[in-house]
């Protein structure tokens, strides 16, 4: 992977983790916490996304899409390990 490729996989976790904090109120990791929850998301998202058989935008946009949609879901998964 290059250093340019490194790069937009943190952005897209960045920008993917905050929108998912944005839209699952109470969370907030900072940005390296976001980071984090967006690559995570990334991953989830994809495989949620393959599973249901939706396909969305590709490029970058498409990738934030996805990884929102997936850090979401993290999110809420954790939300409902804290509280048990």
């Amino acid at each position: 992977m290059t250093l340019s490729g490194l790069l937009i996989w943190l952005c897209i976790g960045a920008i993917a983790g905050w929108l998912a904090g944005l839209l699952v109120k109470g969370f907030g990791f900072g940005l390296l916490g976001n980071i984090v929850v967006g690559i995570v998301g990334a991953f989830v998202g994809g495989w949620i996304l393959s599973v249901l058989g939706i396909a969305i935008m590709q490029g970058i946009g498409g990738a934030i899409v996805g990884a929102t949609i997936g850090a979401v879901a993290v999110l809420l998964l954790l939300s409902l390990v804290r509280r048990a």
